[in-house]
């Protein structure tokens, strides 16, 4: 299985942190990674998966309460073979459900050792503080790259006041950090980056001009684009 040869390529080559959730595949990327880890050493391997989809009811709806959620980690337990889940988040905010009885119900399955860290994804601001009224959480993942800073105003001096950590999706911009592209270049309409602004006339060729002005700073060091933006957050 080309997924399954994947992962285990990454983990040969390094890489410690599998991020996954429900939504990719809606349980078949978990299920991948569950066949992936079963020859290495559990507890070299750091696991994040989320959840918050839920398809109970046949069709697709966020869904943070607390039945939802034990059951949703439970699900992906099953599906990854494995007996805990390093970071569990939630992975989008509903309209309802308290932030912070949802964050209680995975601060009781963190003591129960199912899971290890509480996280949430996708929380704007007021949303993070409102899921960490006890201290509850652990990280934060939302979206943050050179291209889009906002984080850096608002959500990053609460997560430092708090010791929260920070996990950043998209951190090369879907690949327009990497310096791989040309201002030539098109999508079709079936392609997720068609109608992404970033990807799109003025601001995709401002983009391109900015990212290959990296290039030499990355000569200077040996080093590619990727790696250095990835060494700049780092820093």
């Amino acid at each position: 299985n080309t997924g399954v040869e994947i992962v285990k390529t990454g983990l040969d080559n390094g890489i410690k942190l599998l991020d996954t959730a429900f939504a990719y595949g809606m349980g078949h990327s978990e299920e991948l990674i569950g066949q992936a880890i079963k020859d290495y050493k559990r507890d070299q391997i750091v696991i994040a998966s989320k959840a918050a989809q839920d398809t109970s009811t046949g069709d697709v709806t966020i869904n943070n309460s607390p039945d939802f959620l034990k059951k949703a980690v439970d699900d992906s337990l099953m599906r990854l073979k494995t007996d805990y889940i390093d970071i569990f988040y939630i992975h989008f905010p509903d309209e309802k459900t308290p932030k912070n009885e949802a964050v209680a119900t995975l601060n009781e399955l963190k003591k129960a050792g199912k899971i290890r860290a509480i996280g949430v994804s996708n929380f704007s601001l007021a949303q993070i503080k409102e899921a960490n009224q006890d201290n509850y959480v652990d990280v934060v993942e939302n979206e943050y790259s050179l291209l889009h800073r906002d984080a850096e105003k608002d959500v990053f001096p609460y997560l430092y006041d708090h010791k929260i950590s920070f996990v950043p999706f998209f951190p090369l911009a879907s690949g327009l950090l990497t310096g791989k592209y040309s201002k030539t270049v098109t999508f079709p309409e079936d392609d997720i980056r068609h109608d992404n602004p970033d990807f799109k006339g003025d601001r995709f060729a401002k983009i391109v001009d900015k990212v290959s002005s990296i290039k030499s700073i990355a000569d200077s060091h040996d080093a590619t684009v990727a790696q250095t933006i990835l060494a700049w957050y780092i820093a």
